[in-house]
């Protein structure tokens, strides 16, 4: 089930926060509760991109998004996610979790978010290309950061997320549409062309 109680915990929170930069990180603090868990009794690896929610819709509220998301009545959307897991969370364990915008392109906005043991080691990181969107499809990210408030000039984008746009452009789209596919039906194989 989605976090929701969790999640008005945190919008809550954020609401008294203050104010925070397109780039500046929103840290906020979790539990990992039992039925975050998988078989390995540890922090799901789905259940931790559900619980990245958690610190990005705050921080889009403290950066001042969720304003302009609601003046321009505009949507979201996450375009693409590229994770790292380092180090098991358990039940009860405490965490900290880091979040902040990062750059953007013509398109998407780029986003960071890891989540960090309390001896200082980081047990998971994310990187997340996500988008503004109104009725005709994608919103301008300068568009989007003048909203904001902010400069429509993207920060510097690193190095290692432009590496990651590349391999996203030769990564085949749509997947796995191999020409011919054999599989087995009633012990004889078969081919068919994908569809």
């Amino acid at each position: 089930m989605y976090p929701f109680i969790r999640m008005a915990a945190g919008a809550l929170k954020a609401r008294k926060q203050d104010p925070i930069g397109i780039t500046e990180t929103h840290v906020s603090h979790h539990i990992c509760w039992p039925w975050d868990v998988d078989f390995w009794n540890e922090l799901n690896n789905g259940r931790t991109l559900t619980l990245y929610d958690l610190g990005r819709i705050p921080m889009a509220m403290r950066m001042g998004l969720m304003t302009a998301l609601s003046e321009n009545k505009w949507g979201l959307t996450v375009a693409g996610t590229s994770v790292r897991y380092r180090r098991r969370i358990r039940p009860f364990e405490r965490f900290q979790m880091k979040s902040r915008g990062v750059c953007w392109d013509d398109k998407f906005f780029y986003l960071e978010q890891s989540i960090w043991k309390r001896n200082g080691e980081c047990a998971n990181h994310a990187l997340y290309r996500t988008a503004t969107t109104d009725k005709n499809g994608i919103v301008a990210p300068w568009k989007v950061a003048e909203a904001m408030g902010y400069a429509p000039e993207s920060p510097e984008m690193p190095h290692w997320i432009k590496k990651w746009i590349e391999a996203e452009i030769e990564r085949p789209w749509p997947p796995m549409q191999d020409e011919l596919t054999s599989v087995t039906s009633g012990g004889k194989p078969q081919e068919y062309l994908a569809s």
